[in-house]
């Protein structure tokens, strides 16, 4: 099949080269013309006939909807009615004192209305008084049994079906009064004036004894079969019609309504449509067909030029001019593309020349260089900018710039809201400032961020890294700081001694020459414990710390600590308490370094301990390790869980009984336990602080 329709193609192939573009611009015009407007032709007729028959079907279906509507208003306005006239003490009296013979005239004022065909008055299952048509009362009775307080009945002996409502008199239930409407045609003549369109109503029990078949019959069958209604055109009666099934609450069918529309009304109006859209179809046709043959011919000769023209544009050859000639909008267009020629000459030279400069300068600098648009979106990133923010360049670009750098917050704010850079040299030329960004690595970088006024629509920034520079120079400012403060305090206090000293050296007694003498040593000893303590720091920092590994006791390095910092303990008036066993084992390790260890220890728990409190020294063997501990009274610091109190050059909070120190003793001492294969930890054990240090068992000889 797709062979023979290939050579149907090739057989019907054209030669184009033999007429000139205007006369296949106009014949294709033509032929598009022809099948355009007829195909639309067909369409568009075959459309309106839809249309119009969809229009007849809805506007027959909406009559019988409404006329169904009206019929179940009916149905309320009879149950209203029932209610009204049961409620009336008249009728309730009348039934109470038996007055039979007075009820039906009363019923007969009662219930004179147009819509209203009968009343009666039940009492339990007898009838007392009936007013308006004779209707089969028992059966309407049985049927309000079967639906309540509405019913749809069709009596046995009635043409017609009936719609009416019954109420309770003064509350008694063996007591009814029932209102009741047939469906018959006055009914339908009265629904067709309020729906427009003629309404008709046959009773269930008539259409099933009906024996003629018809449309209309078949039309009721798939009404009924729906469930709530049927539509069709009948076109023996040139009509519309549609059928709507009428139910009983219980699901008993009671009636059908019949709506119908002439089908003359419809066509007629789209007969008359049909025809102006022929003869408009056929117009704008012949007009098309003119007006594309005359235009073809005006616009292909300069067309076929500017093509050449942008040929040669399109394969680079910027050399040759283009022509300029032909109707307004060709000419137009020849003059723009000869200006794009010539600034695609210029643009392209500076181009070349400014992506060399820009690529120079990018590649060359130390900086990372980023660039964002107006919504601080990031356009550009050089290679050093993507690593000093540890992202792939592709997958920064499109990213707004604070999601990419992540600044910290500051005062629960991130920069980018209040305080972007980016932002200030907008309005004022330039603007730099100072970040720190959370990057990928976790720890907070200090970067320099110069920022440009936006130009095009893009804004430059250059980005410096100072996490190093400023740690060293925050470093090197609290160590200054540390260092004058701590020489300064125990200088002062020796210099006052002395000057004390020499001042009442003929008068004072020698009780307080001694005192003046152990001030100046504890000062003295002092200056040696920071001054050992700065060594120690640097000799670790340069990783010149040496162990040497021996057998030693714990019991000897308390000794010694203990010689070396008493002093600072008599000084608080704090006793030192030792409870290491005697056949403890020896631990492996270098005898001055743990000596150190325990003097800087015992130095931190006699500052934090209160005056006159109790200084202990604890230690036990488990398996292969010596445990030590050194516990003092003090409260501690918040941070003795979190390990952070080793850190160098941590201080203690302003509570400290003492100012603090460098922040170098428990460093050290993390440092050498380190350097043991040891471990440390801080806790606090019933309202004490306890260092727990754990050493390794020296092996037997």
């Amino acid at each position: 099949m797709l062979s023979r329709l290939q050579e149907f193609i090739d057989r019907i192939q054209l030669d184009t080269s033999r007429a000139s573009l205007g006369f296949w611009i106009a014949a294709i015009n033509v032929l598009i013309v022809i099948l355009v407007v007829g195909g639309i032709s067909i369409s568009a007729i075959g459309s309106l006939r839809d249309l119009a028959d969809q229009q007849g079907k809805s506007r027959v279906q909406l009559a019988g909807a409404m006329a169904r509507e009206d019929l179940r208003r009916f149905g309320e306005d009879a149950l209203t009615h029932a209610k009204s006239v049961a409620e009336r003490a008249t009728l309730q009296r009348l039934l109470a004192d038996r007055q039979a013979a007075a009820i039906g005239p009363y019923l007969r004022r009662s219930c004179n209305t147009d819509t209203i065909t009968a009343c009666a008055v039940f009492e339990g299952r007898s009838l007392v008084a009936q007013a308006g048509v004779a209707l089969p009362w028992a059966e309407i009775a049985q049927a309000t049994t079967e639906q309540g307080e509405r019913f749809l009945a069709v009596p046995t002996n009635t043409g017609s079906a009936v719609l009416g409502a019954s109420a309770q008199v003064g509350g008694a239930t063996e007591r009814r009064v029932f209102v009741a409407r047939l469906m018959d045609e006055k009914l339908g003549r009265l629904l067709s004036d309020r729906v427009g369109l003629g309404i008709h109503l046959i009773s269930y029990r008539t259409f099933v004894n009906n024996r003629v078949v018809d449309d209309f019959t078949r039309l009721h069958s798939a009404g009924l079969s729906d469930g709530r209604s049927a539509v069709a055109r009948i076109g023996d009666a040139d009509l519309y019609a549609a059928s709507f099934p009428i139910f009983a609450s219980t699901g008993e069918a009671i009636a059908l309504l019949e709506a119908r529309l002439p089908a003359g009304d419809i066509d007629k109006s789209t007969g008359s449509l049909v025809k102006r859209l022929i003869i408009t179809a056929i117009v704008l046709a012949a007009l098309a067909v003119l007006a594309g043959v005359i235009l073809g011919q005006q616009v292909t000769g300069p067309v076929s030029t500017l093509t050449e023209a942008a040929e040669r544009l399109g394969h680079g050859d910027f050399s040759t001019s283009i022509p300029v000639g032909g109707t307004k909008e060709v000419g137009k267009l020849g003059r723009t593309m000869e200006d794009m020629r010539n600034n695609l000459v210029e643009l392209t030279g500076a181009l070349r020349r400014r992506e060399a400069e820009a690529q120079a300068v990018l590649g060359g600098i130390v900086e990372g260089v980023y660039a964002v648009d107006k919504s601080r979106v990031i356009r550009y990133l050089n290679p050093q900018a993507a690593r000093l923010l540890g992202v792939q360049a592709h997958e920064a670009i499109g990213r707004f710039c604070g999601d990419v750098l992540k600044p910290c917050a500051e005062n629960g704010m991130r920069p980018c809201e209040n305080n972007c850079p980016i932002l200030h040299a907008r309005s004022e030329g330039s603007a730099q400032s100072t970040e720190r960004l959370n990057l990928r690595e976790g720890t907070p970088r200090t970067t320099i961020i110069t920022s440009a006024a936006p130009v095009d629509d893009l804004q430059v920034q250059v980005i410096r890294d100072e996490t190093e520079l400023e740690g060293v120079r925050r470093a090197r400012d609290s160590v200054l700081a540390n260092i004058s403060h701590e020489f300064r305090t125990p200088l002062a206090a020796q210099l006052a001694s002395i000057e004390l000293l020499r001042e009442g050296m003929d008068t004072m007694s020698v009780t307080d020459q001694k005192e003046l003498v152990l001030s100046l040593e504890r000062g003295a000893l002092r200056l040696t414990r920071l001054i050992d303590n700065l060594l120690e720091s640097v000799r670790i920092e340069s990783g010149q710390l040496g162990i040497r590994h021996q057998s030693v006791a714990i019991a000897e390095i308390v000794e010694d600590a203990d010689a070396l910092i008493g002093a600072l303990l008599k000084q608080r008036r704090q006793t030192l308490v030792l409870d290491i066993p005697e056949d403890l084992p020896r631990v492996d390790g270098d005898g001055p370094r743990l000596t150190q260890v325990f003097v800087n220890l015992l130095a931190n728990a006699s500052k934090f301990a209160p005056e006159d409190s109790t200084v202990r020294i604890g230690a036990s063997a488990t398996g292969h390790t010596v445990t030590t501990w050194v516990e003092d009274e003090g409260a501690g610091v918040p941070e003795i869980e979190s390990g952070s109190i080793f850190e160098r050059f941590y201080r203690g909070p302003d509570q400290e009984p003492e100012p603090g120190g460098l922040g170098l003793g428990l460093w050290i001492v993390k440092s050498i336990i380190n350097r043991h294969e040891g471990s440390i930890h801080a806790e606090r054990r019933e309202g004490r602080t306890r260092f727990v240090v754990e050493l390794m068992q020296a092996k037997p000889e």
